[in-house]
């Protein structure tokens, strides 16, 4: 892959994430479904391949998040009992994520800066992570490459984004962003042209020096029909966030066809 264009980047509103970014810890708010809809299956992946199958030992070992924005994974990173650190280009959002770390009784270091480059040395981190972050830049094979880079032989690469089908341009982009009739996602939060195929990202992941071990699809516990029927209600302001969260947990499985998270080990 290769960066981005400029006129597909232009499209992307990134900014969104500076401009409003208190709400990451907010109950009833859009950002806040990182913590209440995705964190529960993604941490849940991640303890499991990282504490349960590879016995890593937490208390002994650093791990970074690469765009970490106002700290809502990063702290369930920290609970695990990994030496902390979050990286996030967002002044405001990192605002937040420090004022709600030192709130939580946490010892999270946050820097701000790109994923493109990263101010850190070589092979200092055990474990990085970089979740619904790959799609929002403009140079993943930059991002990639860095995140490799400051990883230390043998350290881990957990992610997960989203993948770049006519399902996802469906429900990601369409019904979450674009038809009133369900939209519950700011518009252009998400551009479908960003997204990234599986297969892609394995060939960057190996091209850099990490072998890829296996990707897990993320999908709502619940029909289609469902799915609409309670966005729908959030619309017409008869459900909040806080509900949609209770009532469309996200859950793991064998489709990749939207969501899909993954992990891989650095070998050289």
């Amino acid at each position: 892959m290769e960066k981005i264009s400029q006129e597909i980047y232009e499209r992307i509103d990134n900014a969104y994430y500076n401009a409003d970014s208190d709400n990451w810890w907010q109950p009833d708010s859009v950002l806040n479904l990182m913590k209440t809809s995705v964190n529960p299956v993604r941490v849940g992946y991640a303890r499991k391949k990282l504490l349960c199958e590879l016995k890593i030992i937490p208390g002994e070992k650093t791990a970074l998040e690469v765009g970490c924005g106002g700290g809502v994974l990063t702290e369930e990173i920290a609970r695990m009992g990994f030496a902390t650190f979050g990286i996030d280009p967002s002044e405001e959002s990192l605002r937040v994520a420090i004022n709600h770390s030192k709130l939580s009784g946490l010892d999270i270091s946050y820097n701000a800066g790109l994923g493109e480059a990263l101010p850190y040395r070589d092979g200092i981190y055990d474990v990085v992570f970089c979740c619904d972050v790959l799609e929002h830049v403009r140079d993943l094979p930059g991002v990639i490459s860095e995140i490799s880079r400051v990883l230390k032989k043998g350290g881990i690469f957990v992610y997960d984004t989203l993948n770049r089908t006519l399902m996802s341009k469906l429900v990601a982009i369409k019904i979450s962003q674009e038809w009133k009739r369900w939209a519950f996602m700011p518009p252009n939060i998400h551009v479908w042209e960003m997204f990234i195929k599986p297969g892609e990202l394995k060939l960057l992941l190996q091209q850099n020096g990490l072998g890829w071990k296996e990707h897990r699809g993320i999908e709502p516990n619940a029909s289609i029909l469902g799915i609409l029927g309670y966005l729908r209600k959030r619309a017409k302001g008869k459900l909040t966030y806080k509900d949609i969260s209770n009532k469309l947990p996200l859950v793991e499985s064998d489709d990749m066809s939207i969501m899909y998270m993954g992990y891989a080990i650095k070998q050289q």
